[in-house]
């Protein structure tokens, strides 16, 4: 290390307490007595502080800024203690060659850690500082690119938990209405086989009076129906059915039974009535004669006489009536035909 110029030596002056001291000119008031200050390791060890002068690393001189202090310290290594006066001029102090300014502090302890030291002061150069600049920055880019993936990623799983739940839903709808219309399938086609069931079942029972029952004659054409207004009927209105027929087609009992009446009418003309066992009575009405007696036992199909046109009448027909418990009204025959499965 290259060493300052030397100062030129300054005149000792002894002061009235007999000791020395060196400087130019008389002493003044403001400069003395001082007493010698002899340096140890207690006495040197650096204050702390903004001018404290860190410990020497690797040998050479520490890298401070203090380097007044280290003058101080070469002075005092001299041989004495430089006073100070604002008014005299400067005078330049010599620092010699020190090949190791660490060996005065080799007691100095490290310096505590968080002490205020300067980052100059521990070596880090301005590339340092940029290098370190640039690592921090980007330490704190990865961690907000980090953050925004993190964040991203809860956005994505919020958006699919959302869609799962959705779907989830949408396809438990989807189920309840399939149960909903397989339900209603299956209902609708239970009462279908229902309704086929039992539609079968009153064929099957029709079938079974048809064998029971039988039309009163043949080869007829239905020419006035239950309830047709008309002067003609003394009512007011046809109170049976009419089945015109050829004079002497042949007239038989649609169901077993006994008969009740058989003989003249009047507006009738010769009638026949037939009495079922359950009290429903059928008026065979103008004949042109009888066949039976009343009391007499009947079976389904016998005949019991002829069509003709006695009576008040137009031509030839068989008036059929249905009067259910011998009551006076009548019902319409072609109906009461119809129920017992047969189809005039």
């Amino acid at each position: 290390m290259a060493s300052n110029r030397l100062a030129p030596e300054a005149p000792f002056v002894s002061d009235r307490h007999g000791i020395e001291t060196f400087g130019y000119g008389s002493r003044r008031a403001d400069e003395g007595p001082w007493e010698e200050w002899n340096p140890t390791a207690e006495s040197i060890r650096p204050t702390r502080g903004r001018h404290r002068v860190a410990k020497q690393r690797g040998g050479g001189l520490a890298r401070s800024s203090t380097v007044l202090g280290v003058g101080v310290i070469a002075a005092v290594g001299a041989g004495g203690m430089a006073s100070a006066n604002t008014n005299k001029p400067p005078v330049s102090i010599s620092v010699p060659d020190l090949p190791s300014v660490g060996s005065l502090f080799e007691e100095t302890p490290e310096a505590p850690a968080g002490s205020p030291t300067a980052l100059s002061s521990v070596g880090v150069s301005t590339a340092d500082t940029a290098q370190g600049t640039v690592d921090a920055g980007e330490v704190l880019r990865n961690r907000i690119m980090e953050q925004a993936e993190q964040q991203q990623a809860q956005v994505e799983a919020r958006a699919l938990a959302q869609a799962e739940a959705a779907a989830a839903k949408k396809a438990q709808e989807a189920e309840e209405k399939a149960r909903k219309e397989a339900a209603a399938k299956a209902a609708a086609e239970k009462k279908k086989a229902e309704e086929e069931a039992a539609r079968k079942a009153e064929e099957a029972r029709l079938a079974e009076l048809a064998k029971q029952y039988t039309l009163p004659t043949s080869s007829y054409t239905i020419t006035s129906s239950f309830g047709q207004a008309g002067s003609m009927w003394s009512s007011g209105y046809h109170t049976g059915a009419d089945f015109a027929a050829p004079t002497g087609t042949l007239i038989k009992a649609v169901h077993s039974g006994t008969i009740t009446e058989a003989g003249w009418a009047g507006s009738y003309g010769y009638r026949t009535i037939l009495t079922l066992d359950d009290g429903t009575e059928l008026w065979f009405c103008h004949q042109s004669s009888i066949n039976v007696s009343v009391g007499q036992k009947v079976n389904t199909g016998d005949v019991i006489g002829r069509v003709g046109a006695t009576g008040n009448v137009t031509g030839p027909h068989l008036h059929l009536e249905v009067h259910p418990n011998g009551q006076a009204d009548g019902i319409d025959p072609i109906a009461w035909l119809r129920s017992k499965g047969l189809n005039p």
